[in-house]
């Protein structure tokens, strides 16, 4: 019993090391950045800036297979998988489009530029520069899967249309945490906007 306790003792603190560290790195992590223009009961609106993202397409659809694939071939360039060796500090979220074909994207650090990207190992990369936009946001908690992120998709398109706001095809889901991260997980799908405040 008391060796069963001692080895019960090592692992939860581990456990408690490990999420106190994802907490403390989260807080350095550069993050997509976008202000909030108006809060309703379920979603919100926020204007996004201008940023520039490492994407690889894939031919499924499903969340499972798509966020493994394309997260591993991402980080792969970011971890040194490119033709100068150089690492690149991962940001925050992991955006991944919510079509048959799923793209997944990191958002490049600021403080790089387009055309000083070190080149991928991997041909399937490519950079794509998104422009500022107005989405609808909904958040929700816990591990993504792929029913919950339809149930929340049409949960958005549901608070949408009974407020009357316009909105496009473009869905997006936006996971903000590691996989062994399990406090306050973050997960979003968003929509972009047409018209709004026009």
């Amino acid at each position: 019993m008391k060796t069963f306790l001692i080895i019960f003792g090592v692992f939860a603190l581990g456990f408690i090391f490990v999420q106190v560290y994802a907490m403390s790195s989260q807080s350095t992590t550069e993050t997509y950045p976008y202000e909030v223009q108006k809060k309703f009961d379920s979603f919100e609106i926020r204007n996004y800036e201008a940023s520039l993202f490492s994407s690889v397409k894939l031919t499924t659809g499903q969340y499972g297979s798509s966020s493994s694939q394309g997260f591993s071939i991402l980080a792969n360039y970011i971890f040194g998988g490119n033709d100068k060796n150089e690492q690149i500090a991962m940001t925050t979220p992991v955006a991944m489009s919510l079509e048959d074909s799923m793209t997944v994207m990191f958002m490049v650090p600021k403080k790089y530029k387009k055309d000083a990207l070190p080149k991928p190992n991997q041909g399937q990369i490519e950079f794509r520069e998104e422009p500022a936009k107005t989405v609808a946001a909904i958040t929700f908690g816990g591990w993504a899967d792929d029913e919950k992120i339809t149930s929340h998709k049409e949960q958005l398109m549901a608070a949408l249309d009974a407020e009357g706001i316009a909105y496009t095809s473009l869905f997006y889901y936006l996971g903000y945490n590691a996989p062994y991260e399990t406090v306050n997980r973050r997960n979003e799908v968003i929509v972009e906007l047409e018209g709004w405040g026009e």
